[in-house]
């Protein structure tokens, strides 16, 4: 598979400030990347640099397989769509004559403005004024603008942002459906765990301007280590019986702890305890969330 996005050793600084510091990123073709971190962790920042709009401190950059200079910038961008923070607009203006403008400057067939009218469901809304659009239209216009140019990668920074139930809905199926339909490679950012864990399939999760974690959602998913607590009457005695049987545990508060273990696993200790005069209270399966391990890599708490 391609690698559409690759930086390394790519850093930002303002002043003493170190905002993004060595970051590794490596973007496949057809993904849905979710770039994921706190406020203020370095996301927009780093996309900013993908685009071109902030110069790197030290490092590279190569946006399909391209490294990005002055020189080549404009071309590659040809082939790229993004929304950063906000979507810009003229509220006079209704979402077609907007769109006219970009397409203008994009040089495209006036027939992309229906397309991309479809893909973000406002073709019902061209003929409305911006001003009068509610958050969630003017988000999906944005997108509509960045998809004009039918670019191969589109860059979305918190898309989601101030969005009801509703709208992030919207939002997230529109997300999902474009690599699919159209083949398009997406980075999205955002700080909310839950919105990157329904549609993304690959993760970055940046912490203080450091990547901390990259890989497949489904790895960070497996990170969620499932144990067994068992409470008993005597957990001291307990916990050395089950070690001369074999089974590596240990005592955390109430519960004696031990490794993931199958039902019949689970009824055979169970039956070892009652044997030597040991009643069993509770018996429970613990699986770390997904929360958790954010915060575990974060070190800071996550929106939900």
């Amino acid at each position: 598979m391609t690698n559409i996005i690759i930086t390394k050793g790519v850093s930002k600084q303002y002043g003493e400030t170190m905002r993004v510091k060595d970051l590794d990123m490596v973007v496949k073709e057809g993904s849905i990347y979710g770039f994921l971190g706190p406020n203020g962790a370095g996301k927009s920042t780093t996309l900013k640099m993908i685009l071109g709009l902030v110069n790197p401190t030290s490092g590279n950059i190569s946006v399909f397989n391209k490294k990005i200079n002055y020189k080549n910038r404009l071309s590659i961008l040809k082939e790229v769509g993004s929304l950063i923070e906000s979507p810009s607009y003229y509220g006079h203006l209704t979402g077609e004559e907007n769109l006219e403008i970009v397409q203008t400057l994009r040089g495209v067939s006036k027939n992309r403005i229906d397309e991309v009218l479809n893909i973000v469901r406002l073709e019902n809304q061209r003929n409305k004024k911006v001003s009068q659009y509610s958050l969630g239209m003017k988000q999906r216009l944005g997108i509509a603008c960045a998809l004009i140019g039918n670019p191969k990668l589109l860059i979305l920074d918190e898309p989601t942002n101030g969005l009801d139930p509703a709208g992030i809905q919207e939002m997230r199926e529109l997300i999902c459906l474009l690599p699919k339909q159209y083949g398009m490679t997406i980075v999205v950012s955002s700080h909310i765990l839950s919105e990157i864990d329904q549609m993304a399939t690959d993760v970055g999760i940046i912490r203080n301007g450091e990547l901390v974690f990259q890989n497949s959602l489904e790895n960070l998913h497996s990170h969620s280590q499932e144990r067994i607590l068992i409470k008993t009457l005597n957990n001291a005695a307990a916990k050395e019986i089950i070690l001369k049987s074999g089974m590596n545990c240990k005592l955390n508060g109430d519960y004696i702890v031990l490794p993931k273990l199958s039902d019949s696993e689970i009824a055979h200790y169970n039956y070892i305890l009652s044997k030597n005069n040991i009643g069993t209270v509770r018996i429970e399966e613990h699986k770390k969330s997904l929360e958790d391990i954010f915060l575990e890599l974060t070190g800071k708490s996550v929106s939900l």
